[in-house]
């Protein structure tokens, strides 16, 4: 397999956000929160992983049902 060429890697979960990551405020979902979903700014974003990040879908959902978070991330 020839690595050389980086390839994005799609969820292939028909765009639909597991349920499991958007019940309670994680500390990557409170990092991404903090930081406005920027991700130049995210430490995973600096790992050079080759998935499309969904967490900006995630933050919203979260924002919906849980709220935002309490503590100051500012």
């Amino acid at each position: 397999m020839d690595y050389s060429q980086e390839k994005t890697v799609y969820p292939m979960t028909n765009g639909e956000i597991s349920s499991s990551i958007t019940q309670s405020w994680t500390e990557q979902a409170l990092e991404c929160y903090s930081i406005g979903c920027d991700c130049k700014k995210c430490s995973l974003a600096k790992g050079n992983y080759s998935f499309v990040c969904q967490m900006p879908k995630v933050i919203e959902i979260l924002i919906n049902i849980a709220g935002k978070p309490r503590n100051n991330l500012a």
